[in-house]
């Protein structure tokens, strides 16, 4: 299938030969090419500092692409031809001069043109001043830059206000891969094309709200990175927060970008500001040490390649958030993130009340919520908890938990579910903005991080200690058992 000329497109993409790039950008690109979706005429100019030849570049991408690729979708032929695409230039980002052959590499051909960052945010001003100078940049140039933006409010200004320089808003594409995953955009669908939900979806029936991202690795090899970021800046301010936005927002007028993304806005802004006197009970931060992952011993935080001893970086944020507003009033919303984590999920429950009257087995009554069980990854799916009667002319009217079960790759059969970023590619490509963040998101998103962060540096405590393997510290069950309640693994 080949797309219109609305999405041929150049891709130029800084920091080709990086992790990221490597990993995820350019499995992506091939996928979207072997479905047909990556314009025939459309090429990709891969930068980096290494000093490599284009037929070099291209036969360690082939490698990483073999790598990174599931087996049954990659094709080495398919792949060839891909990269025939992608062309190389070695190029160090601080000369300005060098700069001016990305101008002649594009040619008199002055289309669509992506700029691709897969770099560190503090290079992307450099980045966007030189483009600017050699002449590379015009209306329909595209930007896509990486959160999170900055280490807090203050320096997401600043890179921001450096993108805002040389590109219009309406240029840039903030990607949270979050926001690429099938089963985050069918929140949407789920939410506001099913009547079912969309009426129950309040205080007056929902009790409570789980979000839950675990993580079995620890740092891998990031140490440098996450000990100055931690995981609240990783994971909260990044992508639970987005998430938490997409549950709680109010309907949109329509499915364009501003009206989406105004609907998230108004969400940050009523977030409960957390206070000192709010910390003991509705902020948990913890810290792995040694334990077992998967079957194997693994070193705790400190004793990490390159680890300082003394640190007190966090690798765990159990949260209780509760939103101002008419929606939400009085509906906690528990989410929690940490590494070191008995597996790798990511997940969303919702709690619905139980019915007002209730006439079974009072010894079931504990049963008697139902829930919506979303599951982000890794088995892609929604299952609805409900109550039936058990089976047998002995069972009298005994209730039992059953789920009504949409498991994607089940239900969709053999069609492939699509990585993240091939779908926000591919929203780039046709310069659609909706799965992407605005700039008031990101520094509503940070004031209220910064805001926890500056409590726990006032507070001096360090962050409590929980054995790798474990569902975090013992503080965060006592958070949500306060309440009269459990997480969903311990219920």
């Amino acid at each position: 299938m080949e797309d219109p000329d609305s999405t041929r497109c150049d891709l130029i993409v800084f920091g080709a030969m990086g992790d990221l790039a490597q990993r995820k950008l350019f499995p992506a690109l091939y996928q979207l090419y072997r479905a047909g979706l990556l314009h025939r005429a459309s090429r990709v100019l891969a930068l980096a500092r290494r000093d490599l030849d284009t037929g070099s570049a291209r036969q360690e991408m082939l490698g990483k692409l073999e790598c990174h690729v599931r087996p049954n979708d990659f094709d080495k032929d398919d792949a060839g031809r891909f990269l025939e695409k992608v062309d190389y230039r070695q190029l160090d980002i601080n000369d300005v001069d060098a700069f001016v052959e990305l101008d002649h590499w594009r040619g008199d051909d002055r289309g669509n043109l992506i700029v691709y960052m897969a770099t560190p945010p503090s290079l992307y001003g450099t980045i966007s001043r030189h483009l600017r100078s050699a002449q590379c940049c015009n209306q329909n140039t595209r930007v896509v830059v990486e959160k999170p933006i900055g280490h807090d409010l203050e320096s997401s200004r600043v890179i921001n206000d450096e993108l805002a320089a040389v590109y219009r808003e309406n240029q840039l594409f903030r990607i949270d891969h979050y926001l690429g995953k099938e089963t985050v955009q069918n929140l949407i669908a789920l939410r506001f094309a099913n009547n079912l939900f969309a009426s129950q979806w309040d205080q007056n029936h929902i009790s409570h709200v789980e979000i839950t991202v675990a993580e079995s690795v620890g740092i891998e090899s990031r140490w440098g990175y996450f000990d100055q970021a931690g995981q609240i800046r990783d994971m909260i301010q990044n992508h639970l927060l987005q998430l938490l936005c997409l549950i709680a927002m109010d309907p949109p007028a329509d499915l364009s970008a501003d009206s989406i993304r105004d609907e998230k806005v108004k969400i940050l802004k009523a977030l409960r500001q957390m206070t000192p006197e709010l910390m003991n009970t509705h902020v948990v931060r913890g810290q792995y040490t040694a334990g077992n992952s998967e079957g194997r011993p693994v070193p705790g935080y400190r004793e990490e390649k390159g680890a300082d001893p003394g640190s007190q970086t966090e690798t765990f944020v159990a949260l209780k958030v509760e939103i101002e507003n008419w929606r939400w009033s009085g509906v906690p919303f528990y989410i929690r993130t940490g590494k070191r984590l008995p597996e790798k999920l990511s997940r969303i429950i919702i709690h619905f009340k139980p019915a007002p009257h209730y006439i079974f087995d009072p010894d079931q009554q504990h049963l008697a919520n139902n829930k919506l069980i979303i599951r982000l990854q890794p088995d892609e799916g929604m299952a609805l908890q409900i109550l039936t009667k058990e089976h047998g002319l002995d069972k009298g009217m005994r209730l039992r938990q059953g789920p009504l079960e949409l498991t994607f790759s089940e239900t969709f059969g053999h069609d492939r579910i699509p990585d993240a970023y091939e779908r926000l590619l591919w929203e780039v490509m046709k310069g659609n903005q909706y799965l992407f963040v605005r700039r008031d998101e990101v520094e509503y998103a940070w004031r209220w991080v910064d805001r926890v962060i500056a409590n726990w540096q006032a507070s001096g405590e360090p962050p409590k200690r929980y054995t790798a393997g474990t569902w975090g510290p013992v503080a965060s069950i006592a958070m949500i058992t306060r309440d009269g309640r459990s997480w969903y693994e311990d219920a």
